[in-house]
């Protein structure tokens, strides 16, 4: 069981970490009692050093993420080729504008009771950012490059038993070692592990369901076992015990090792009447292991899986479970907005609900490993997952990246992830990289790809391989995404047709695509099809009419994998807007994150978010209405409307006059509308998405009626012109949350008028005040220009919102937080914080 511990160090300090406790095996995991410095003595790793003047921290820890932002913060000088750059230019904000380069140190004082002699020890790190040098009690412990990745150490040499021991972390991230905000430092959770001499090793369990039919599935299980030198493994045995999700024992099984069995049990067991991991029965199984010599009992063991099978099949498609199914995925960078890139599962779930309400049933973890946290959560949530791995091989994309250390670790790193995740059911596929310049140097590409590709099926033979490619001509004609078992394309869909009758997989992956680029809240005029559109704003526009140079709208996706019956679905880039990459704004500081996402960096929907949920989700309504309605000014003038909905047509009214009844437009296909006229003049968009080009606007009423396949009004929403601002609306995404100091409530704050109508223009400062058992944690607005502090607790709305999260502490009890605005009435929130688990 979980349990909170505080051990007294015989010292002043104390170091509090949560503990799980069984009788052979003792995992302690690390959060507080952590001191940090961004000064880098040579003396730090040192039991003795004096670290009373260093700062106090919580792990998972950014050290970035407090800021201030600055235009010399990783200001890189150089020419992005693949964007179409030909000359190196200043890129102020590619990676978020936040301090991240350079050096920190971590430093823990901790005891590990259970640590006895004979007993092994092993530290894992679930990400550290970046170039991790560990000491334990001031000996180098071991060193890790890679900042995404997991790792472990065996430190049984350097642990003192009954006494308190030092742990010592140097990290370092170099200048122009990233194309975006990467974070830093213990961004994730650091956990401690204590076993018998004989235990099962970190990830040293690997379930399969070879066979699964309607009233049985066969789970095949291997389960390694470190035996010390002096022993056989004939001397042991294990049992595996299969729960299900109300912990009901369903199969059983014990075998005796053998001397033939290399120090692996391998096991068969049967699941009857099995329920099935997907995106819609989120199904999870538990395996129970326990390791015994004679009838000692050496180490206890679990591992979550799933029962499911996952399928390519030539010119059909992707199936899961039997049942043909299409990606509607997205791409995510793993910054949480505001939190950084400090993991947090509260906010992942948060994204996760998001999306899934979108009706996205995938996350491509581009383009690098994921945190444990979100893996757990897709498993349980329903959310299929396309594990990556490497966003630079051998060749270099920026100066201090991935290909200074690829030689010596990239097996490593790719094996330390398979392993990590193997045993998961939302890892559906793997993915070995992206964009990487090996496309354009010939047979090499294909070569490598082929090593990469031949680790991951040496580690796990049940899941396909892919990689996100951008030359969609060099990786055809060199063979680069023929050898993959998915071939998977970033952009120019219009080459689908032409790749699929080259490529022997008879299958096309849309593995990144859109790079639609709009910002909540903001319109602009008149509505053309725009490429790398600047406006003095630093702002793109949401009638969702503009892309980059080298992508599209996401009409143009929806096209394809809608009528190409070979097209197995699309990661959208992205779903979230993540800090970096201010495309089409290289060179404009202060533009700093992106404008890509679906949803901005405080979580709040686009109005893109209503096109995909048009397309996606087509089990709940969606009728939305698209711009606002506040438009002094512009009285008379042509103001186009556009409706997302899932039904088929719909009629539009103003202040109660119709504008007329639109309905898609089923006619346009691929072909007839592929034209340069024809995507100018928005062709593909009649089919997907209701528009009204020559509406003028009047201040009142715009309403909408929306009519089923059948003719019949079925629906009806309506946006009014906004009045004067008049109080704070507060609305949070759950009213109750775990009294645990971690848990979040997202907080949606809107300023609105005295009828409750948003003001649509409204950049009130508003200022936070929390009462009772919580804290203020964070804030954004989504503006991707906007320099202020995520952590103070006042900052203006953007466009008439933004987002304030607010933290448990380890207390139960009320919250209340309170918002204030010059000229507006006072918003208060009542929040409770418990003390079970409000997942």
């Amino acid at each position: 069981m979980i349990i909170k511990t505080k051990i007294l160090l015989g010292l002043v300090i104390f170091s509090f970490y949560n503990v799980l406790n069984a009788q052979v095996r003792t995992t302690y995991t690390f959060e507080k009692g952590w001191k940090f410095t961004r000064e880098d003595n040579t003396e730090s790793f040192q039991p003795g050093y004096n670290d009373t003047k260093w700062q106090s921290v919580i792990v998972p820890h950014d050290w970035a993420i407090y800021g201030p932002f600055g235009i010399d913060n990783d200001k890189q000088i150089t020419a992005i080729s693949q964007d179409g750059q030909k000359e190196a230019m200043e890129h102020a904000g590619r990676t978020g504008g936040l301090p991240f380069v350079g050096v920190g140190w971590y430093r823990l004082q901790f005891e590990a009771p259970s640590f006895t002699k004979g007993k092994r020890a092993t530290l894992i790190f679930d990400g550290a950012m970046s170039h991790a040098r560990v000491y334990v009690n001031g000996q180098e412990a071991g060193y890790w490059p890679y900042g995404y990745n997991s790792f472990y150490l065996d430190v049984t040499p350097y642990l003192k038993e009954g006494a308190p021991n030092i742990l010592a972390v140097r990290l370092e991230n170099q200048p122009e070692s990233s194309r975006w905000y990467p974070g830093a430092g213990l961004y994730r959770n650091v956990h401690l592990v204590v076993t018998e001499d004989v235990h099962i090793p970190t990830w040293g369990t690997q379930l399969t369901t070879p066979v699964v039919k309607d009233d049985y599935a066969k789970v095949n299980l291997k389960t390694k076992l470190v035996v010390p030198t002096d022993k056989n493994f004939d001397k042991y045995r294990i049992v595996t015990d299969l729960l299900d999700k109300n912990g009901k024992v369903v199969a059983t099984n014990e075998k005796q090792g053998t001397r033939f069995d290399d120090n692996t049990f391998s096991q068969e067991l049967i699941v009857t009447s099995p329920a099935l991991w997907s995106p819609e029965t989120p199904n999870l199984y538990q395996a129970n292991f326990k390791v015994y010599e004679g009838d000692v009992l050496k180490d206890e063991y679990s591992t979550t899986f799933g029962i499911r099978t996952i399928e390519i099949i030539p010119d059909k498609g992707f199936y899961l479970n039997g049942k043909r199914t299409v990606f509607k995925g997205v791409c995510n960078h793993h910054d949480l907005g505001p939190l950084g890139a400090a993991v947090n599962d509260a906010a992942i779930r948060r994204q996760i609900r998001i999306l899934k309400d979108m009706g996205c049933n995938a996350i491509r973890t581009s383009h690098n490993m994921p945190a444990p946290e979100l893996i757990k959560a897709c498993d349980e949530m329903g959310i299929m997952v396309m594990a990556e791995t490497f966003d630079e091989w051998k060749a270099t994309k920026v100066a201090n990246g991935y290909h200074h250390v690829f030689d010596e670790w990239v097996e490593k790193d790719l094996t330390n992830l398979i392993c990590h995740y193997r045993n998961n059911p939302s890892v559906v596929m793997w993915c070995i990289g992206n964009e990487v310049p090996e496309q354009w140097q010939g047979g090499t590409g294909a070569k490598m790809s082929l090593f990469l590709q031949d680790i991951c099926h040496r580690e796990d033979p049940t899941r396909p391989v892919t990689q996100g490619m951008d030359a969609p001509d060099a990786v055809v004609n060199n063979n680069m995404a023929a050898v993959m078992d998915v071939p998977g394309f970033n952009y120019r869909p219009h080459k689908y047709q032409e790749n699929y009758k080259k490529l022997p997989q008879q299958i096309i992956l849309g593995s990144e695509t859109a790079s639609t680029v709009s910002t909540r809240g903001i319109y602009k005029f008149p509505v053309t099809r725009q490429w790398m559109k600047k406006y003095d704003d630093h702002q793109s526009s949401s009638y969702d009419v503009e892309s980059c140079s080298w992508s599209n709208l996401p009409e143009d996706d929806f096209i394809q994998h809608e009528d190409l019956p070979y097209c197995i679905g699309e990661f959208v880039w992205t779903g979230f807007d993540y800090m970096g990459e201010p495309t089409p704004y290289y060179t404009d500081w202060p533009s700093h994150s992106s404008l890509f996402g679906i949803i901005d960096l405080a979580g709040l929907p686009k109005d893109r978010y209503y096109l995909y949920r048009s397309h996606w989700n087509k089990e709940e309504e969606t009728l939305h209405i698209l711009p606002h309605w506040n438009w002094e000014g512009r009285e008379g003038e042509v103001t186009p409307v556009f409706v997302y909905t899932n039904y088929p047509s719909a009629e539009l009214f103003i202040n109660g006059k119709s504008q007329g009844k639109r309905t898609k437009d089923l006619s346009v296909t691929i072909d007839n509308s592929a034209d340069s006229v024809s995507i100018m003049n928005l062709k593909r968009q009649n089919r997907y998405r209701l528009m009204w080009m020559d509406t003028k606007y009047e201040p009142g009423t715009v309403k909408v009626v929306a009519y089923d396949k059948n003719g019949k009004a079925v629906a009806e929403k309506e946006i009014h012109t906004a009045g004067k601002p008049d109080h704070i609306e507060l609305i949070a995404d759950r009213n109750r949350i775990e009294a645990d100091g971690k848990d979040l409530s997202f907080v949606t704050v809107k300023v609105v008028d005295k009828e409750g109508n948003l003001c649509p223009t409204a950049s009130h400062e508003i200022t936070f005040k929390v009462k009772g058992v919580g804290t203020y944690r964070a804030g954004a607005n989504g503006n991707a220009a906007s320099l202020e502090s995520f952590q103070n607790p006042k900052m203006k709305v953007f466009n008439g919102m933004m987002t304030a999260i607010v933290s448990s502490t380890e207390q139960s009890g009320k919250i209340i937080l309170e918002a204030t605005g010059k000229g507006l009435k006072k918003g208060i929130l009542n929040l409770e914080s418990v003390s079970e688990n409000v997942k």
